[in-house]
C-alpha cells in the first residue's frame, strides 16, 4: 500500500471537493447555464465552477505555483516552481448529455534549467460518479486509490481493446484517423471511444484498455494520463516514436508490445503524409 505524499493529499482535496459540485450539478443537467465556446465544444456553468474551486484549493496549498487550465488559460507563478495543468471536466459532451463518463485531471510539471517545462512529477485523474481515484508519482508508481496499477500484459493485436478518440466537428483530421482505424480494426479485438481521454489513459494504466491512440489533444487532457501509464509500466510517445512529458498532439500509448506494433502499423500507415 501507498501512503499519499502531501502533494497527492493536496490534489485529492481538491479534486474531491470540485467533484461533488460536478456531482450535484450532473443531478441537475438540464437546469445548466450552457454558452457555446465553439462548434460542437461546449462549455458549462459547473465547467467554470469546478475550474474555480480547483484554483482556489490549489492556490492555497502552493502559493507560488502557476497554472495551466482549459478554461482560464496560463496563469504564471514563481518561474522557479512547478505548475499545475488542470482540466476541470474532461468529458464535457458526455456531462450536458446526461453520460455519467468524464472527470477531473491534474497534473503537476516541473520547470527546465533555463526556461520551459520539463517532467510531470504527480498526476490525479478522478471519476466523480465512481468516486475512483487514480493518481501516479513519478519513480513512486501508479495507483488506484491505495491498489497498485499495472498495463494489460497482452501482447497480440488480435487480443487487445484499443481506445481512441474520434474527430467531430471543428475538431481532428478525419483522413488521418480514417487510415488508421481502417488499418487497425480488422487487426485488434475491439475499438473503443467513450469521450474522455484522461479517463482513457488511466483506464490504460488499470489494465482496462490495452492501447491508445488519438491526436489534436491538449496538454490537460493528457498531463496526468500520460504519466499514469509511464509508472504502471506502459509506454507513451508521438506518432514518430518520441517519448516527451507530454504528448497530446498525437499519442500513442500500451505496453511495451503492444505499443510497438501500434507505432509501427501507425507509422506504416501514414508515412506518405
Amino acid at each position: 500500500m501507498a501512503a499519499f505524499s502531501g502533494l497527492i493529499r493536496v490534489m485529492e482535496k481538491a479534486a474531491r471537493k470540485a467533484g461533488g459540485r460536478l456531482r450535484r450539478d450532473f443531478g441537475e443537467v438540464e437546469h445548466l447555464q450552457v454558452s457555446r465556446k465553439g462548434p460542437s465544444d461546449f462549455v458549462s456553468k459547473a465547467d467554470q465552477v469546478a475550474e474555480r474551486i480547483l484554483w482556489d484549493e490549489l492556490k492555497v496549498a502552493r502559493p507560488g505555483w502557476g497554472f495551466l487550465l482549459e478554461e482560464g488559460g496560463t496563469i504564471e507563478g514563481d518561474p522557479d516552481q512547478p505548475r499545475w495543468i488542470i482540466d476541470p471536466l474532461d468529458g464535457t459532451s458526455n456531462f450536458l448529455h446526461g453520460i455519467p463518463h468524464f472527470a477531473i485531471s491534474i497534473a503537476v510539471q516541473e520547470p527546465k534549467l533555463g526556461g520551459g517545462w520539463g517532467d510531470v512529477v504527480a498526476g490525479m485523474v478522478y471519476q466523480p460518479i465512481t468516486d475512483e481515484t487514480f493518481w501516479a508519482e513519478k519513480s513512486r508508481g501508479a495507483w488506484l486509490q491505495d491498489a497498485r496499477l499495472r498495463v494489460s500484459g497482452r501482447r497480440s493485436l488480435a487480443e487487445a481493446l484499443v481506445a481512441t478518440g474520434t474527430p467531430y466537428q471543428g475538431h481532428g483530421d478525419f483522413v488521418e484517423w480514417s487510415k488508421i482505424f481502417a488499418a487497425l480494426g480488422p487487426n485488434v479485438a475491439g475499438i473503443r471511444r467513450f469521450g474522455a481521454a484522461s479517463l482513457d489513459l488511466a483506464w490504460l494504466a488499470a489494465g482496462r484498455y490495452d492501447g491508445f491512440w488519438e491526436s489534436d489533444l491538449s496538454p490537460w487532457d493528457t498531463a496526468a494520463g500520460c504519466l499514469l501509464v509511464r509508472e504502471a509500466g506502459g509506454f507513451v510517445t508521438d506518432y514518430r516514436g518520441r517519448s516527451q512529458p507530454v504528448c497530446d498532439k498525437q499519442i500513442i500509448a500500451g505496453n511495451d508490445p503492444l505499443h510497438s506494433r501500434l507505432h509501427k502499423l501507425i507509422a506504416e500507415t501514414l508515412k506518405d503524409r
